[in-house]
């Protein structure tokens, strides 16, 4: 079946990747990012390669208005959306007291408010529809507090967190909701969050941006709630839930200290 996929954060890395495998399997897509010049390129090859329409919609998510403005922008063209892909995201590596707090709030906007803003415009009409998947992109570092990366931690708590709550809230409506949650990833995260010098990373052999796009479309496809991408992800995952919340605290400043 031939469905609309909504994909923010879709010029590169996971989103990307996410939108391709919806296109190898037939979907339209309507992609969300910033830059225009790089989804009008991703909008010619695939269109090309796979037979598909894709939308193009150049929005910042870090603008209070955008979610809204996307919205609004498809209710006109008349474009329902089947599968919602809460893929937008950003980090920053450092000590809190020194970060800069424009990046630290369009952080949050991006992390937390545009996507329950999208969630809720959206999820009216796949539950009048009795169809639909929502995907969000969270992390493993959901799981606990984080310093050196404290609000990116918990931004990603709060997207774990709102997830499991919809997915109860949505049994029996026809709607899934799925929280992907991978770990560190070949994508320009590192980059843009500054944590390339991290032992988190550093020397370390990540998986690509495909497998942890493919793991997550699978496990929605599933209607699995909760996907934690990797065993070794996993274990670290149900380690934390036994110590205790400063040691855990403790493990992650030590892991993602800087290397010298």
């Amino acid at each position: 079946m031939r469905f609309n996929a909504l994909i923010t954060g879709a010029s590169s890395g996971i989103g990307y990747e996410f939108a391709k495998i919806c296109a190898e399997h037939g979907h339209d897509l309507i992609l969300v990012a910033r830059r225009e010049e790089k989804l009008q390129a991703v909008k010619q090859d695939f269109e090309r390669a796979f037979k598909i329409k894709v939308t193009v919609l150049p929005y910042d998510l870090s603008k209070p208005t955008a979610p809204e403005e996307i919205f609004n922008s498809l209710k006109r063209q008349q474009i329902p959306i089947d599968i919602l892909v809460n893929n937008a995201g950003f980090g920053d590596f450092g000590l809190f007291v020194g970060a800069d707090w424009k990046k630290l709030s369009e952080m949050i906007q991006v992390n937390i408010t545009a996507l329950t803003h999208l969630t809720k415009l959206f999820l009216p009409g796949m539950i009048e529809r009795k169809s639909g998947k929502i995907l969000n992109i969270a992390s493993t570092a959901a799981f606990g507090a984080g310093p050196l990366m404290a609000v990116y931690y918990a931004t990603k708590g709060y997207v774990l967190q709102l997830s499991e709550a919809l997915a109860r809230e949505l049994q029996r409506t026809g709607v899934t909701v799925t929280v992907l949650c991978p770990g560190p990833t070949e994508t320009g995260f590192q980059a843009v969050a500054g944590s390339q010098q991290s032992k988190l990373v550093q020397g370390k052999k990540i998986p690509t941006a495909r497998d942890v796009a493919q793991f997550g479309f699978d496990a929605m496809n599933k209607g699995k709630v909760v996907a934690v991408h990797g065993l070794m992800n996993s274990l670290l995952v149900q380690v934390t839930r036994f110590l205790p919340r400063k040691a855990v605290v403790e493990l992650v400043y030590k892991i993602q200290e800087s290397k010298k």
